[in-house]
């Protein structure tokens, strides 16, 4: 009975291993860049003392406007699914760049929602309609803000300012953004494709390591 059960296990790992690496198309190549360069928000106003930028994080960037009840839509989705499981990784950090005038506003919201997610861990950039669309416009993506200077979507930016996404999704061709009121989008391509990033830069981490230590 122990040899068949044995005999079992070692039959049935390394389909359970291939069909688990199988199931996701990009978990073991980059995420490819689709815009490089992006413009940095060093000249933002912040929700805290420091300076905040692109450079040398991993940032997921969402454009929410001054609609206060679509930032708490849109951002509790996308804490929820994405961004608390990814926290804890140093050099990663969610930025929400809204308008100035919703300052306050915000303020009193992200203390409101400390008690049922990571809010003290936003990055709050806030600026005029102008610079705000001057960084959006530096993406290069199809997607338009509008006058409240407001898109549903959010974005990948990786430690040397460039927008990542996919140019071969099987629904859209390319994806230069997440819908972050599509709970299943943020679910499946965009939590897988945030774990590419991360394996990416761990990877190139671990080499330079080694690289050290030779």
């Amino acid at each position: 009975m122990k040899k068949f059960l044995v005999l079992g296990i070692l039959f049935a790992l390394p389909i359970t291993a291939y069909l688990f690496f199988a199931s996701g198309k990009n978990n073991f190549a980059k995420l490819p860049i689709l815009t490089e360069k992006v413009e940095d928000i060093t000249a933002f106003e912040t929700n805290t003392d420091s300076l905040l930028t692109f450079d040398e994080h991993i940032s997921v960037v969402a454009f929410f406007g001054s609609d206060l009840e679509k930032i708490k839509g849109n951002t509790f989705n996308l804490d929820k699914k994405i961004l608390e499981k990814y926290y804890s990784f140093n050099d990663f950090q969610f930025v929400l760049v809204l308008p100035s005038e919703t300052k306050e506003e915000t303020t009193a919201f992200v203390e409101e929602f400390k008690k049922i997610s990571e809010s003290s861990k936003w990055k709050i950039a806030y600026g005029s309609s102008k610079m705000i669309d001057s960084v959006f416009s530096s993406f290069e993506t199809p997607h338009k803000l509008d006058q409240n200077s407001y898109s549903p979507y959010v974005y990948i930016i990786d430690k040397d300012r460039n927008l990542r996404g996919r140019d071969d999704d099987e629904s859209h061709g390319m994806i230069y953004g997440y819908d972050s009121r599509d709970v299943a989008e943020l679910n499946n391509k965009m939590n897988d494709d945030v774990k590419v990033i991360l394996a990416e830069y761990r990877l190139a981490l671990k080499r330079n390591n080694r690289k050290n230590r030779s």
